[in-house]
This record gives structure tokens, C-alpha cells and sequence, in this order.
């Protein structure tokens, strides 16, 4: 006698395909594989949705084919060797740093830039803002880069529904958990619950993004 299937939980979930695209799926969200632009603005997909990875798109979003045209490689050519966090402790807050997940989406160097000095070394000072400003800050880095400790308890992480964003001229920010399949856990992170994927096609740190987008100067085919 067969045994009834159990309802299998709803999953949301990033899966790089070999060579490929991004294959998206949400099955959390009842509207389906909505993405949403760096305004803010839905992007209805149908389901699951290939998301380039490539660079080389058309759009720049959804894929066409022409990472079989450029040879495009998925492969990983980072050791991970440079990963590696940093602590700048304060008097009030200790602010963590890997910038081996950094994005550089810089959200930290231009609202803060008295705590985040680019040209400074140490280029973290804690004590320079009120611990409240400095973690609305962190809260925003995309990519789990930055985190912070309050009297040797670190953050939490926020309570959101799994979504993606596709970011100005770079990567695909992923917020709620989206489990990016072959890559958990996350152990360069500190956080399971948001992370970056490379949509460049010239990170090394494949499928996650190392900022390479900025380097290339990486363009979206629109505005």
C-alpha cells in the first residue's frame, strides 16, 4: 500500500545551473516569482523564472541564451583564502566586517561616513555615531558584509518575506532566507537571512557577488 504524500513545506530558493543562469523559484509568495527593481517596482515572472548570471543579456534580467555564446563559466575561482571577518569594538557597539561578502553597495560609506572611511585606516571607527545610527546602517548592507555586537550579543536577523531585488547596475539581493542551492550554509556569512548573487557574470566568488560589477563598471541595459 502507497503512503500518502505529506505536504512538503513551500520553499523559496535561488539554483545556479552549471554554466547558466539563475533559476528562481518562490513558492512562499502567492503571487508567484515577483522580483522587484531597485525602485521598488514589481516584476511579474513566470514560473520558475532563469535569471542571467552572465552578464550578457539582453536585459540584463531574464536570461537569452548568450551565456552559451560567451562561454560563460559558473565555476567558483575564489579559495576563499581572503575571507575572514574584522572586529572594530567601541565603546558601546563592535562593528563586524568581511569584506570578502562586501557588495559594495555603499550604503555604509555614504550615510556614515564619519564611522565608514573609505580612505582611512582602520578604515571603521564605532565610536564616531550613535550606536542607533550606525545600526540603522548595517541594516541596510545587502550582501551580510557588515554586523554588529551590543554588550557581546550580536544582530538578529530581520523577520522578512522571501523576495528578490535586482540592484542599480548590480547584483541580485536576496532578503527572507531564500535558500541558494549548493551553497548552504552560507559559512562565510553570518547571516542566512539576505545575501548577493553576482548577475556580472565577473565575480569570483560565484553565485555570490564580490563587488566585481563596480570594477567592470557593469551597465544595465535600462534605466
Amino acid at each position: 500500500m502507497t503512503k500518502p504524500k505529506r505536504n512538503q513545506p513551500k520553499k523559496a530558493r535561488l539554483i545556479p545551473l552549471q554554466d547558466g543562469p539563475l533559476l528562481y523559484e518562490n513558492e512562499v509568495n502567492p503571487e508567484g516569482n515577483v522580483i522587484y527593481d531597485w525602485h521598488g517596482n514589481e516584476i511579474s515572472c513566470e514560473e520558475p523564472v532563469c535569471l542571467c548570471r552572465c552578464g550578457g543579456s539582453a536585459d540584463k534580467l531574464f536570461c537569452d541564451g548568450t551565456h552559451v555564446k560567451i562561454g560563460f563559466s559558473g565555476r567558483k575561482e575564489s579559495d576563499g583564502s581572503v575571507n575572514g571577518g574584522r572586529d572594530y569594538a567601541g565603546k558601546r557597539i563592535t562593528i563586524h566586517d568581511n569584506r570578502y561578502l562586501c557588495s559594495h553597495a555603499g550604503f555604509c560609506w555614504r550615510e556614515l561616513p564619519a564611522v565608514f572611511r573609505k580612505e582611512a585606516r582602520p578604515w571603521i571607527d564605532p565610536d564616531a555615531a550613535d550606536p542607533e545610527d550606525i545600526i540603522a546602517v548595517i541594516e541596510k548592507c545587502p550582501s551580510g558584509a557588515l554586523s554588529y555586537s551590543i554588550d557581546g550579543v550580536e544582530q538578529k536577523d530581520p523577520e522578512r518575506k522571501p523576495a528578490a531585488i535586482v540592484a542599480k547596475d548590480g547584483p541580485y539581493c536576496l532578503v527572507g532566507g531564500i535558500e541558494v542551492v549548493g551553497c548552504e550554509p552560507r559559512a562565510e556569512s553570518v547571516s542566512t537571512e539576505h545575501c548577493c548573487c553576482c548577475r556580472c557574470g565577473s565575480s569570483k566568488n560565484k553565485p555570490f557577488c564580490d563587488g566585481s560589477h563596480d570594477r567592470i563598471d557593469f551597465k544595465d541595459a535600462k534605466d
